[in-house]
This record gives C-alpha cells, structure tokens and sequence, in this order.
C-alpha cells in the first residue's frame, strides 16, 4: 500500500467523520426545535379551550353586570386579540415577534379578566349562579394547566437555544439558519410590584 493510496484513505476517513459530526449536530437541532414546537402545541391546546369559555362566561355575566357593559366588551375584545395572536404564534412557535405579540395579547386578556371577577364579587346573585362558578373553576383549572405547558415550552426554547449557541453548534446553526426561539413570558405588573406595607 502506498503512501498515496494511504493519504487518500485518510482523507476519506477524515471527511467521513466530519460528515457524520455535522449530521449529529444538525440532527440534535432539528430534535430539539420539534420538541419545543410540539410543547407550544400544548399550549395552544389550553389556550383554545380558554378562548372557548370566555364568550360563555361573559354570557352569563351579561344578565347581572348590564350596566357594566365597557368590561364585557374589552373582555371580548382582548379575547379575540389573543385568538388572533394565539393563531400567528402557532403557525411558527419561537418566532420573535409573535411571542412578544401573544404574551401581550395575553397579558391584556388577564388584567381585563381580572377585572370581571373583581366585579363578579360585587354581585352576590352573580357570584351565587351555579353557571359562573362552574365556568370561573373551568377557567382557574385552564390557567393552570396553560402555566404548566408554558413552563414547558420555556424548559425546551432554552434547552434548544443553548444548544444552538454552544460551540460547534453555533456553527452548524449558523450554515443551516437555525434562528432564536423565543420564551413565552406573560407579564403580570402585581408580581413586578413590591407589595406595600404601611404602620
């Protein structure tokens, strides 16, 4: 065998192996992107079952609340605003601006949401309607479920962003255009308040 024959084989060894180096990172970035797409799906699945009990639960506070009529429709308006929002997000998880987008269609729905049980508390016969305890604990338990699932999605773009950001792999992410995910942060300004305390 000759020194020649012998380079060659060598060569051959060598891009082989840088082939199958490539693959494994482009294939572990590929993984780690459908596994946060797919966390988002379980997102989406408990965000539109929130949707879906809104109009019922405003339904049924319209009876009581008529005069407070500009709470009702500002519920429905920033429901359908995080539809809207909800819907973007879904067809592309982890872009950048439709998760700033849905968190603030989001966090616009909470505070309005907020705001009509506020004042279903201020309604005994409301508060008593077996209908909107029902709907308000369907709600509670889909707020709940939507935290988990997010905290989820958030657990997966971080564990594909590092990835994507560590060396090699920055290099691979780069030549294939594997792109930033973005987190899936709903703000709420009571939890960035110090609370209050007065003597």
């Amino acid at each position: 065998m000759g020194t020649g024959l012998m380079l060659i084989l060598v060569i051959v060894l060598l891009s082989l192996f840088a082939v199958m180096f490539v693959a494994g990172i482009y294939n572990a970035l590929v993984t780690l992107r459908n596994r946060y797409k797919n966390a988002y799906s379980q997102i989406d699945v408990q965000l539109k079952r929130r949707y879906d009990l809104i109009p019922n639960l405003v339904e049924t506070a319209k009876g009581y609340l008529a005069h407070e009529r500009g709470t009702l429709e500002a519920v429905i308006t920033a429901r359908n605003a995080a539809v809207t929002a909800n819907t973007r997000a879904a067809q592309n998880p982890g872009d950048a601006s439709a998760m700033k987008e849905l968190s603030g269609a989001e966090s616009a729905l909470t505070g309005v949401l907020g705001r009509l049980f506020a004042l279903s508390e201020a309604y005994p016969d409301l508060k008593a309607n077996t209908t909107m305890m029902r709907l308000m604990e369907e709600l509670t338990s889909t707020e709940n479920k939507v935290s988990f699932a997010r905290q989820a999605y958030n657990d997966s773009v971080m564990t594909y962003n590092t990835r994507r950001e560590v060396f090699p792999s920055n290099i691979i992410a780069g030549m294939f255009n594997f792109g930033p995910a973005e987190l899936f942060v709903i703000d709420k300004p009571e939890q960035k308040e110090a609370p209050k305390v007065a003597f």
